[in-house]
């Protein structure tokens, strides 16, 4: 299976301005660890900014960015890195991920999207991730996207994946409800995909809801709950690959808070079942 360091270990919650009362009043041990947005935070003072810091002192925190766009033309933002690195260092935040797409064009265009699966795209964005690592002074750990279209496919998905992640000696942050999606909407199987990815480089993991359009077509929306295959799906990822830390993205349409708290439930039964109890997940954390 290879071996890894783990920036976090259990279940974790992203954190969203309308959970924050509610995660503030969560029971001990019932969340294991939080994630932000950085560019939802940077500068933000005020009640936010002190609910914000006394959460950062209570839990474990990573973090998932929105707009380094590590697959478009424009120059690298250097100094927003230099900004997000200040950040990361003033809250102790263990890990910095993104998403392996690009996200503007002249402007940011509220969407991911995909980067060509080509060699040439390869050497393109692992010299980018290589450049914000430079930057930041921190392991980048990169998220495998779900995707509509496949435009100029010379490799597979899973080729391009395993491909960058070796080139810019960089993590994953393997999204399990994105390897369903993209099965159904590109018809491959999720179980071989998962079984392609390097053990050693995953960093931590997300689940989240989606969107079932047609029989043929999900959309990933993070508005709904976790579903059966993607359960399944998690449960096959820890039996190949041991137990890794795993949050919950809730987006929209959030339910009761403690529908939330049962799905992380749910992670830890997961966990628990191969080999991980929530205790030795919570004193490594």
């Amino acid at each position: 299976m290879g071996s890894r360091n783990n920036p976090v270990s259990g279940a974790g919650l992203g954190l969203r301005r309308s959970l924050m009362s509610e995660i503030d009043a969560a029971p001990a041990g019932a969340i294991d660890f939080l994630e932000v947005a950085p560019e939802n935070w940077l500068g933000v003072g005020g009640r936010y900014g002190r609910q914000f810091r006394t959460l950062t002192e209570r839990y474990p925190f990573v973090c998932h960015g929105l707009s380094l766009s590590l697959g478009g033309v424009a120059p690298l933002d250097t100094a927003f890195l230099q900004r997000v690195r200040g950040w990361l260092s003033e809250h102790q935040i263990r890990c910095y991920s993104e998403h392996l797409s690009y996200t503007d064009d002249g402007g940011h265009l509220y969407d991911l999207m995909p980067i060509p699966f080509t060699s040439e795209a390869v050497a393109y964005v692992a010299d980018r991730i290589k450049q914000a690592q430079d930057v930041l002074g921190y392991r980048l750990a990169v998220e495998n996207v779900s995707y509509y279209a496949a435009p100029w496919q010379q490799m597979s998905e899973l080729e391009f994946l395993n491909a960058v992640l070796e080139r810019a000696d960089c993590d994953l942050l393997l999204d399990v409800n994105n390897i369903y999606v993209n099965s159904i909407n590109h018809r491959y199987d999720p179980e071989a995909f998962l079984r392609g990815i390097p053990t050693g480089r995953i960093a931590y993991c997300h689940v989240a809801g989606h969107h079932e359009e047609a029989p043929d077509l999900r959309i990933d929306t993070h508005g709904a709950a976790v579903s059966d295959p993607v359960w399944s799906l998690l449960d096959e990822a820890y039996r190949v690959h041991g137990v890794f830390p795993t949050l919950l993205e809730r987006d929209n349409n959030f339910p009761p808070f403690q529908e939330l708290l049962d799905e992380l439930g749910v992670i830890r039964y997961l966990q628990h079942k191969h080999g991980v109890s929530h205790e030795s997940v919570s004193a490594t954390a």
